[in-house]
């Protein structure tokens, strides 16, 4: 019989995660003030983030990074997580390609994102916090860090983009379950909201307008952390216990991926799953490609721009080098919600300014296609998000098609679809579209960008 599913013991867990940023030929370019222009160090940052978050962000030199005992034990509740052989799905292809997916979408909260939020929570309790705001679009970083914040006994408040939270009304639901407090963005609670709302009362909300608000909440409030659950490399750094598993159990499994793919929104869990296989590519000769799916209504990373930009709306980040829209892109409102974001994080767009990667974009409709398609042979129903990284997949597999190569895919499934079902509805009821953006609208708002 052949094996289907491939999982690691407990006392297999990886210890440390990997810190790509000390094995890149070309460092990221460092974040900078948006005033004085100089580059920012870690005590610079702490007052938004918790400091040892700020520590990892800038490490470049040390490649692995040891998870604190009290997270790795949280991560036994429900790590490891499959690496599974597709086979259905290659045979409704008729590919000679051997598929495999890392399926995140089993732990409790149903996405990956639950790895970086309880460190980050961790970190926070450590120096002291009490309470931790963060942005969330479609809500599986919201739910994962009102989780976490629960497991670590802080209080949680979260903005959550408003056309996903109509969208997805459950998923606000379970960051109440676990106490926190959920807002929908822009609101009329902050100051950055105020403004957006003034300028467009009809605004449907984006990453952008959430991060400005949660910032804007951390800053004025007491014993106050920000968390993020993308971009940022700290929080990449944490997803790459994604990958540090998938490279032992492609090892049970008796193969290697040539090709690893994950759906992109900032970077988190596509730099999750690549970057424990990319240190090959570039220490070991192996030569691995690697592919980034993002939707065509938001293409940073095919059709954006390298430069600095805020990662909010308001700016009241810190400058990011990145592949950006601007920070005052508008996406349409596609049922992805977690891939509605401006910009790429700054080691992603490194790697892609290098060629050490490359991105794609997948129109709406081929991205359901690919879910649907994807839950009637393996019987998941997949996140939006996690069907883009599918559509990339069934594109590389139906070109070994045509070549006969039996080239090794391997592919992220970040998260479930099951509170994603309305958007399903629409897909089967025909009333879902493309939301392709023009150049026109992409170059209005990199006019924006600070020079």
């Amino acid at each position: 019989m052949k094996q289907k599913r491939f999982i690691l013991q407990e006392n297999e867990l990886p210890t440390a995660w990997y810190n790509i940023q000390a094995d890149m030929p070309t460092k990221p370019l460092p974040p900078i003030h948006p005033a004085t222009k100089q580059p920012l160090g870690v005590d610079d940052l702490a007052h938004i983030f918790p400091r040892e978050c700020c520590v990892q962000e800038l490490d470049t030199e040390h490649d692995f990074i040891p998870i604190p005992d009290e997270v790795l034990e949280k991560y036994r509740f429900y790590r490891s997580t499959p690496l599974v052989r597709a086979y259905a799905l290659e045979k409704a292809l008729q590919t000679p390609a051997h598929i495999y997916f890392k399926n995140e979408s089993v732990n409790p909260l149903g996405s990956h994102k639950i790895n970086s939020a309880l460190a980050q929570c961790y970190y926070a309790k450590q120096e002291g916090t009490t309470n931790v705001t963060t942005e969330t679009g479609a809500g599986q970083w919201g739910a994962a860090l009102a989780y976490a914040a629960r497991v670590f006994d802080l209080e949680a408040a979260v903005y959550q983009v408003k056309i996903s939270m109509q969208q997805k009304p459950y998923r606000s639901s379970i960051m109440r379950t676990f106490g926190a407090a959920v807002t929908g963005s822009p609101s009329m609670s902050t100051r950055a909201g105020k403004d957006i709302i003034t300028r467009d009362p009809h605004h449907p909300g984006s990453l952008g307008t959430a991060i400005s608000e949660a910032v804007e909440l951390a800053t004025t409030t007491p014993n106050c952390k920000y968390t993020l659950g993308s971009v940022l490399n700290h929080v990449g750094l944490h997803q790459t216990i994604i990958g540090l598993e998938a490279e032992k159990q492609m090892a049970m499994a008796g193969e290697y991926p040539d090709v690893v793919i994950a759906c992109f929104g900032g970077g988190s869990n596509f730099g999750g799953l690549a970057f424990p296989f990319m240190r090959h590519n570039l220490k070991d000769g192996k030569h691995t490609e690697f592919i980034a799916a993002e939707p065509d209504s938001c293409p940073k990373l095919t059709r954006g721009q390298f430069r600095y930009d805020f990662g909010d709306e308001a700016g009241y980040t810190p400058l990011l080098p990145m592949f950006t829209l601007g920070h005052t892109f508008k996406p349409a409102n596609i049922h992805a919600g977690g891939l509605r974001y401006h910009g790429a994080g700054m080691i992603i767009s490194q790697l892609l300014k290098d060629g050490l990667m490359r991105g794609v974009d997948i129109p709406q409709l081929e991205s359901f296609d690919a879910g649907m398609l994807f839950a009637r042979t393996e019987g998941i129903i997949p996140a939006p998000e996690s069907s883009h990284a599918i559509a990339a997949t069934i594109r590389e597999a139906e070109k070994c098609k045509q070549t006969g190569e039996e080239k090794v895919i391997l592919f992220n499934l970040s998260g479930h679809g099951l509170i994603d079902m309305s958007a399903y509805d629409q897909y089967l009821n025909g009333d879902l579209v493309n939301h392709r953006v023009s150049d026109e609208d992409i170059q209005q708002t990199l006019n924006r960008v600070p020079e």
